[in-house]
């Protein structure tokens, strides 16, 4: 989606999911923010605004560091059976159809229902089930 992010993931229980999506949330504006700073960085036409917008982003909030790349928080679900799993595999793949971005769920480049639709895909998925 063009504001947020549905992962489904596992964990070995040593490491709890809000954790990996904390540490995946840090990694990925550390590497962002890295990006656009670097000089040899011209693909990017709206760096200066990114970092602009980030910037003020992490202003605004009390106790954060120069820059704001997410939001606040992430919503966590438990997946216990098989049948909440492909509840919410479809209501992820639905997203960008319900938004109105693409007609079928596979026309979202990335999402993994091109990879259930066996289509080329940017992303690795792993069928654990």
């Amino acid at each position: 989606m063009t504001s947020h992010i549905h992962l489904l993931l596992t964990s070995d229980g040593k490491v709890s999911p809000d954790n990996i999506i904390r540490d995946m949330k840090s990694f990925i504006s550390q590497s962002f923010h890295k990006m656009l700073l670097d000089g040899n960085n011209n693909y990017e036409s709206r760096k200066n605004w990114l970092l602009w917008i980030m910037e003020r982003s992490g202003d605004k909030k009390g106790g954060n560091r120069q820059y704001r790349f997410w939001q606040d928080g992430s919503h966590t679900v438990e997946i216990w059976s098989d049948k909440v799993f492909y509840e919410k595999l479809e209501y992820i793949h639905m997203n960008p159809v319900v938004s109105g971005f693409v007609s079928k769920p596979e026309d979202w480049l990335y999402s993994s229902a091109r990879n259930y639709a066996n289509l080329p895909s940017v992303l690795d998925i792993h069928f654990d089930r």
